[in-house]
C-alpha cells in the first residue's frame, strides 16, 4: 500500500484507547521535570507527523503503541505488527517490541524492562526515551573528528564563538541567560533576532525569545520552562542537550555545492585582488619613505657658505626641490592613503581582518615621517633666508669697516713720529708758541676722531656676533687700531705736557694764524665727515627708506650755504694774513705755524665735497628707481595672491559642500567631483606663474610684502590640501560605492541614511561628534546603555579619533544584514565540494570552479604546506 495508507493505518493501530490505572503520585525533583516537560515535546515534535501527541509521558507509553509509532516516524522503517488487545501481558508485548528495535540499532539498554514501562516507571521511562533521543538525535552528529554529545558541542562552539557574553563549555549552566540559544539563532537567521539588543541581565527575556523565535519560524516546539532554567543552579543537561539538537538538525547541512563554490570563487577572487593591493601599499610605501629619508639629512644640513653667491645657489636648489621633486611625492602620499582606506574598506566588506602594513610602514608612520620632513623644509628655508640676510648684512659692514680704517689709518698716518718730535728744544720763541697752537689744532682733531674710531670697533663686535667668516683679519686690524689710538693719545699727553713746560717762556702769538688754524681744523673735518658721509655705504629695502636718505642728503645740501660763508670767512683770514704781511714786510715762511692745513686744502677738499654732492644724488636716484621695480613687484605678487588664495578657500568649501549634501546619486555626486578635480588641475597655471613672481621676488631679495597677507608658502599649502581633499573626497564617495554595491543597499537608502547623518552633523565637516552620533542612533530606535554605546563606538571609530564619519555611519548601519562569508563556511564549502572527505584532490577543485579561481586556490594551498600562505 502507499504510504499515506500505512500512517493512516498505523495511527489508527497506535491509537486504541488504553485502560486508566492508578499509580502512586511522586514529587518529582527539578531535573525530572525539565525532563518530563522536554521529552514530551520532543517525542510529540514526531508524533504529530503520524497526526497524533501524548500528553502524560509516563501514561501514554505504557501500551507500547504509540511507543512503536514513535520509533516507526523517527527510524522510517515498519516495526513488527503490535498486539491489539488491552491486557498487560498485550502491552508488555508491544513494549518489548520496542525495547528489541532499539536494541537492533546497536543500543544497549541497562536496567530498563517493558514491565517498568508498562507499570508506568516515571524514571525507567524518562531513561528509554533519552536513549532514543541519543540514537536517532545525537549519536549521527559529526562535526570534523568529533561525534555525538561532543560533536554536538563543538558545532555549539564554533556557532556561538563571535558572539559577545557567550562562552559555551557545557550542556548546563553555559545555557542559563539564554544568549548561547539566542546567538544559534542569530548566526543562522539573524532576521529573526537583533542580537545587539540582548541583555545579559535578562536570562527569561532571553530564553522566552529564543523559545518562541524557534517555535514560530523554525517549527521547534518549546521544550523548556525558561524559569525553571533560571531558577536551578544546575539545568538538566539531557533536556538541554535534546532541545539543542534540534537546532543543530535545523541547520546544519543547508548548503549547496553549488552556494558554496561560488563563495569560494568569490572568496579567491576578493583574497587575490586584496593581496595584489596590499603590495602596492607596501611598495608605494617603502619608495616614500626611502625618499623622505634620503631628504631629511639634506634639508637638515646647516652648514652654511662663506659667500652671498653660494647661498643664493643653495636657495635655488631648494626651490627645484619645492617645485619639481616634491610635488610628485606629495600625490604618491595622497594615492598611498587612498589605495590603504580603499583596502581596508574591502577587507571590511568581506568580513576579513584588517590591513597591518608591515613594521614601520602604517599610514600613521608615513604621516609622522611626513609630518617630521615638513618640519625640516620650513626650518630649512627659514634658516636660508636668514643666512642671506645675515651674508648680506656682513658684505655690507665689511666694506665700511675697511672704509672708515683706511680713512682713519690714512689720517693717523706719521702721527706718532711727528708727536714724538722734540723740535720745541731748539725753537725760537715765535716757534715754540706755533709748536703749541699746532698741537692744540691737532688734540682738537684727535678728539674729532675718537668718533671713529668707536664706529671701527662698533662695527668689528658685530661683525663677530654675526660670524664673519674673516673676523680674525678684522679683529687683528681693530685691535692694531686701538692700540695706536692708544699710542697716540699717551704721546699726545706727553708732548702737551712738554710744550707746557715752555709755554711760559714764550709771548708772541700769531693772532690771525691761530684764529685759522682754529677755523679751519673744523671746517676741515666737517668737510671730511661730509665726505665720508657722502661716500658712505647704505641697503635699503623701502622706498619709505631710501626717502628717507634723500630728505637727509637733501638737508645736508641746505647747509652748504652756510658752509661756504664758512669758508670764505676762513679764506679772509688767510687773506688778511696776506695783506698784513704785504702791509708791514713781514716776510711769511710760507706755511702756518699753527696748522699743516693750507687755503689750497681748504679749496681743494671743497671742491671734492661739491663734486660728491650730484654723485651722491645719482646714487640716490639709482636705489629709489630699484626699490620702485622691487615695489611693482610686490604688487604683481599681491595681485595673483590675493585672487588665489580666496579661489583655493573657495574651492575647500565647495568640496566640503558637496561631500555632505544629498545631490543625486553616488555616480553624480563621484561626476561632480571629477569635474572639480579637472577645474583645479587646469588652474595649476596660475600656481605657476605666481611660483614665478615669487622667484623674481626672492632673486630681488625682497623679504616684506604689505600689500598681500598671502606667502607663496601660505598658497603652497593651500594647493597641496586643495589637491588632498578633492582626492580623498573622491575616495570616500568610491567607498560609499563600494559599500552600496557590496550590501546591495539602494540610492533611496543611501539618500536616507546622509540625510540622518547631515540633521545630526552639526558642524557641517562631515564628521558627528560623540554626543551627535548618539542623539542620531536614538532617533533612529535605538536603545543605547552606556555599555551598549561605548561598543557602538568601537566599531565606527576604532582609531578613538572622537568623530564617526559618513563611511564608519554607512558601516555600522548596514553591518547586520551585509552577507559575510566566514572561514567555517568557506571550510564548509570546501567539504561539499569534497563530499564529505577530509580532503580535496585537485581534479575537483578544477572541476567545480573556475579555470582562474581554481589554478590560484591551488597554488594557495601548495604554498600554504610550506608556510608561505595564511589561506
Amino acid at each position: 500500500c502507499s504510504t499515506q495508507h500505512y500512517e493512516t493505518f498505523a495511527t489508527m493501530e497506535y491509537m486504541i484507547q488504553e485502560e486508566d490505572w492508578d499509580r502512586d503520585l511522586l514529587l518529582d525533583p527539578a531535573w525530572e521535570k525539565q525532563q518530563r516537560k522536554t521529552f514530551t515535546a520532543w517525542c510529540n515534535s514526531h508524533l504529530r507527523k503520524a497526526g497524533t501527541q501524548i500528553e502524560n509521558i509516563e501514561e501514554d507509553f505504557r501500551n507500547g503503541l504509540k511507543l512503536m509509532l514513535l520509533l516507526e516516524v523517527i527510524s522510517g522503517e515498519r516495526l513488527p505488527k503490535p498486539d491489539k488487545g488491552k491486557m498487560r501481558f498485550h502491552k508488555i508485548a508491544n513494549v518489548n517490541k520496542a525495547l528489541d528495535f532499539i536494541c537492533s540499532k546497536g543500543v544497549k539498554l541497562v536496567s530498563i524492562g517493558a514491565e517498568e514501562i508498562v507499570d508506568g516507571n516515571v524514571k525507567m521511562t524518562l531513561g528509554m526515551i533519552w536513549t532514543i533521543i541519543l540514537r536517532f538525535a545525537i549519536q549521527d552528529i559529526s562535526v570534523e573528528e568529533t561525534s555525538a554529545k561532543e560533536g554536538l558541542l563543538l558545532w555549539c562552539q564554533r556557532k556561538t564563538a563571535p558572539y559577545r557574553n557567550v562562552n559555551v563549555q557545557n550542556f548546563h549552566i553555559s545555557w542559563k541567560d539564554g544568549l548561547a540559544l539566542c546567538a544559534l539563532i542569530h548566526r543562522h537567521r539573524p532576521d529573526l533576532i537583533d542580537y545587539s539588543k540582548l541583555r545579559k541581565d535578562d536570562p527569561i527575556g532571553n530564553l522566552n525569545t529564543a523559545f518562541e523565535v524557534a517555535e514560530k519560524f523554525l517549527d521547534i516546539p518549546k521544550m523548556l520552562d525558561a524559569e525553571d532554567i533560571v531558577n536551578t543552579p544546575k539545568p538538566d543537561e539531557k533536556a538541554i542537550m535534546t532541545y539543542v539538537s534540534c537546532f543543530y538538525h535545523a541547520f546544519a547541512g543547508a548548503e549547496q555545492a553549488e552556494t558554496a563554490a561560488n563563495r569560494i570563487c568569490k572568496v579567491l577572487a576578493v583574497n587575490q585582488e586584496n593581496e595584489k593591493l596590499m603590495e602596492e601599499y607596501e611598495k608605494l610605501a617603502s619608495e616614500l619613505l626611502e625618499w623622505i629619508r634620503r631628504t631629511i639629512p639634506w634639508l637638515e644640513n646647516r652648514v652654511a657658505e662663506q659667500t652671498m653667491r653660494a647661498m643664493q645657489q643653495k636657495l635655488e636648489d631648494f626651490r627645484d626641490y619645492r617645485r619639481v621633486h616634491k610635488p610628485p611625492r606629495v600625490q604618491e602620499k595622497c594615492q598611498l592613503e587612498i589605495n590603504f582606506n580603499t583596502l581596508q574598506t574591502k577587507l571590511r566588506l568581506s568580513n576579513r581582518p584588517a590591513f597591518m602594513p608591515s613594521e614601520g610602514k602604517m599610514v600613521s608612520d608615513i604621516a609622522n615621517a611626513w609630518k617630521g620632513l615638513e618640519q625640516v623644509e620650513k626650518g630649512y628655508e627659514e634658516w636660508l633666508l636668514t643666512e642671506i640676510r645675515r651674508l648680506e648684512r656682513l658684505d655690507h659692514l665689511a666694506e665700511k669697516f675697511k672704509q672708515k680704517c683706511s680713512l682713519h689709518e690714512s689720517w693717523t698716518s706719521g702721527k706718532e713720529e711727528l708727536l714724538s718730535q722734540k723740535d720745541y728744544e731748539s725753537a725760537s720763541l715765535m716757534e715754540i708758541r706755533a709748536l703749541m697752537r699746532k698741537h692744540e689744532a691737532f688734540e682738537s682733531d684727535l678728539a674729532a676722531h675718537q668718533d671713529r674710531v668707536e664706529q671701527i670697533a662698533a662695527i668689528a663686535q658685530e661683525l663677530n656676533e654675526l660670524d664673519y667668516h674673516d673676523a680674525a683679519t678684522v679683529n687683528a686690524r681693530c685691535q692694531g687700531i686701538c692700540d695706536q689710538w692708544d699710542s697716540l693719545g699717551t704721546l699726545t699727553q706727553k708732548r702737551r705736557d712738554a710744550l707746557e713746560r715752555v709755554e711760559k717762556l714764550w709771548e708772541t702769538i700769531d693772532q690771525l694764524y691761530l684764529e685759522f688754524a682754529k677755523r679751519a681744523a673744523p671746517f676741515n673735518n666737517w668737510m671730511d665727515g661730509a665726505m665720508e658721509d657722502l661716500q658712505d655705504m647704505f641697503i635699503v629695502h623701502s622706498i619709505e627708506e631710501i626717502q628717507s636718505l634723500i630728505t637727509a642728503h637733501d638737508q645736508f645740501k641746505a647747509t652748504l650755504p652756510e658752509a661756504d660763508k664758512e669758508r670764505m670767512a676762513i679764506m679772509g683770514i688767510q687773506n688778511e694774513i696776506m695783506k698784513i704781511a704785504q702791509t708791514y714786510g713781514i716776510k711769511l715762511a710760507g706755511v702756518n705755524p699753527y696748522t699743516n692745513l693750507s687755503p689750497q686744502d681748504i679749496s681743494n677738499k671743497w671742491e671734492a665735497v661739491k663734486q660728491l654732492v650730484p654723485l651722491r644724488d645719482q646714487m640716490l636716484q639709482e636705489e629709489v628707481a630699484r626699490q620702485q621695480a622691487n615695489e611693482r613687484l610686490r604688487r604683481q605678487f599681491a595681485a595673483q595672491a590675493n585672487i588665489i588664495g580666496p579661489w583655493i578657500q573657495t574651492k575647500m568649501e565647495e568640496i566640503g559642500h558637496v561631500s555632505v549634501d544629498i545631490a543625486g546619486s553616488l555616480e553624480e555626486q563621484m561626476n561632480n567631483l571629477k569635474t572639480y578635480e579637472q577645474n583645479i588641475i587646469n588652474y595649476k597655471s596660475n600656481i605657476d606663474k605666481l611660483e614665478g613672481d615669487h622667484q623674481l621676488i626672492q632673486e630681488a631679495l625682497i623679504f616684506d610684502n604689505k600689500h598681500t597677507n598671502y606667502t607663496m608658502e601660505h598658497v603652497r599649502v593651500g594647493w597641496e590640501q586643495l589637491l588632498t581633499t578633492i582626492a580623498r573626497t573622491i575616495n570616500e564617495v568610491e567607498n560609499q560605492i563600494l559599500t552600496r554595491d557590496a550590501k546591495g543597499i539602494s540610492q533611496e537608502q543611501l539618500n536616507e541614511f546622509r540625510a540622518s547623518f547631515n540633521h545630526f552633523d552639526r558642524k557641517r565637516n562631515g564628521m558627528m561628534d560623540p554626543d551627535d552620533f548618539r542623539a542620531c542612533l536614538i532617533s533612529m530606535g535605538y536603545d543605547l546603555g552606556e555599555v551598549e554605546f561605548a561598543r557602538i563606538m568601537t566599531l565606527v571609530d576604532p582609531n578613538n579619533t572622537g568623530v564617526v564619519t559618513f563611511q564608519a555611519f554607512i558601516d555600522f548601519m548596514t553591518r547586520e544584514t551585509a552577507e559575510t562569508d566566514t572561514a567555517e563556511q568557506v571550510m564548509a564549502s570546501f567539504k561539499i565540494l569534497a563530499s564529505d572527505k577530509p580532503f580535496i584532490t585537485v581534479e575537483e577543485l578544477r572541476r567545480e570552479l573556475p579555470l582562474e579561481q581554481a589554478e590560484y586556490c591551488i597554488s594557495r594551498m601548495t604554498n600554504a604546506l610550506y608556510g608561505e600562505s595564511d589561506l
